[in-house]
């Protein structure tokens, strides 16, 4: 249906006809790594082999995994800031002992 004021003419003009390669990774890199990967082996369900990242597990770790996906929101969020205070004070050890050695002059090269 035609309108009296050249609309059809419009919104045939925003029409594009261009067609894009969604194949290429240049045009369409991939946003997560290991997602497309990772959603292929979910779409076949038959397969009763473990995953590939499952495979190194170790029962422990599978164990901490089953843990960490128990806790509530807000309990993850308290071990994750935990785990950064634990950083921060490994970081701060490690610059303390970095400076004694300089102090202390182990860590210069024997001179040939």
């Amino acid at each position: 249906m035609a309108s009296p004021n050249g609309g059809d003419d419009f919104e045939s003009s925003l029409l594009s006809f261009e067609k894009l390669d969604r194949a290429s990774p240049d045009l369409w890199p991939e946003q997560l790594p290991g997602v497309a990967e990772f959603a292929a082996s979910c779409k076949n369900p038959i397969n009763n082999s473990p995953p590939k990242w499952m495979a190194e597990l170790e029962s422990e770790d599978i164990e901490m995994l089953k843990e960490l996906g128990s806790l509530t929101t807000a309990n993850l969020m308290e071990k994750v800031k935990g785990l950064q205070n634990l950083a921060y004070q490994l970081g701060l050890e490690e610059s303390r002992e970095m400076t004694r050695g300089k102090f202390l002059n182990i860590l210069e090269r024997p001179k040939k």
